[in-house]
């Protein structure tokens, strides 16, 4: 587990740890500030991610639509400034719960895309529920698959693309009556059926390993298949079928998941997009921000020196 005791050799590493290793990757290393458990809006989240050796930022869809298109355009020019690319944005549509609550963020959602489009972003991101308490398999498949294609068609008409994140705890889709999409297979059987270009997958290296996928899965894919990927590690002694989604760690901090095998498979089929950390860790949480970061990025620079 992370404690300030078992982060110092990383945190002592040196700020070589910043630095792109020589491998010709085009993968770069996301900062997405709430999924560390830091708080920043969008300015101090470019700040920070230039400060502490990040090479990609979370695009705030929603912040950047209350801008107009010159304050886009400076916002963006100070992204590259700093040697900066936008990452990927967040969905920010719920389409799991009731109908008026999808409607309702599927009318804004214009406005969100065709800022992100001045931006430049071409990427974004959101995950799948595992189960459901009412709706079967195949009831929750359809309303998935309705629903995402109205939030692909606003997308794809702003040249994004969504990645969608199947989750893999067993504790997790066994957690309600019906189970639903826990693997990548079934991942890409939902995206099909949404048939649309601009739809992919969010590859997380955690679910990958929660569901008991292995290299093979990954290197059977295209580049294009994959939108944007997620790095974590997992406690350690605790089975496969126990993990408990809440309760994850840093990439590197454990081993239990081949972090360096996952990365290498993306680098071997070309992969190009963002990945950030997400590893829902309290320990990391209750750490003052400036430690979090500066955790967060030396981990994933780490991991990112075993690609070859």
């Amino acid at each position: 587990m992370i404690s300030r005791r078992n982060l110092l050799p990383v945190l002592t590493a040196g700020t070589s740890l910043y630095a792109m290793n020589d491998a010709k990757r085009k993968m770069t290393i996301h900062l997405v500030p709430g999924s560390i458990g830091v708080q920043l809006n969008q300015r101090e989240a470019i700040e920070v991610a230039k400060r502490y050796g990040f090479e990609a930022v979370a695009p705030d869809g929603d912040y950047l639509a209350t801008l107009q298109p010159g304050e886009i355009d400076a916002l963006t020019a100070e992204v590259r400034s700093k040697g900066l690319i936008w990452g990927n944005a967040g969905l920010s549509v719920d389409f799991r719960k009731d109908p008026q609550t999808f409607e309702a963020g599927l009318a804004k959602l214009p406005a969100v895309a065709k800022a992100l489009q001045r931006a430049g972003v071409t990427r974004m991101g959101t995950w799948i529920g595992p189960s459901h308490a009412s709706l079967t398999y195949l009831a929750n498949f359809q309303q998935h698959t309705d629903r995402l294609r109205k939030i692909t068609s606003v997308l794809g008409g702003h040249g994004i693309r969504l990645g969608l994140e199947y989750v893999g705890p067993k504790t997790l889709w066994t957690s309600n009556r019906y189970p639903f999409i826990h693997t990548m297979a079934e991942c890409k059987e939902l995206i099909a059926a949404v048939g649309r270009e601009h739809c992919g997958l969010l590859l997380d290296s955690w679910h990958w390993y929660t569901a008991g996928e292995t290299v093979a899965d990954i290197e059977a894919l295209k580049k294009e298949d994959i939108i944007c990927g997620d790095l974590n590690d997992a406690p350690a002694g605790v089975p496969v079928a126990e993990q408990i989604d809440s309760k994850r760690e840093l990439p590197m901090a454990t081993g239990v998941i081949p972090v360096g095998d996952f990365l290498n498979a993306l680098q071997k089929i070309g992969f190009d997009g963002p990945i950030r950390c997400e590893p829902f860790n309290a320990a990391l949480r209750a750490m003052p921000k400036e430690l979090a970061l500066d955790a967060v990025s030396k981990s994933m620079h780490k991991a990112f020196a075993l690609i070859r």
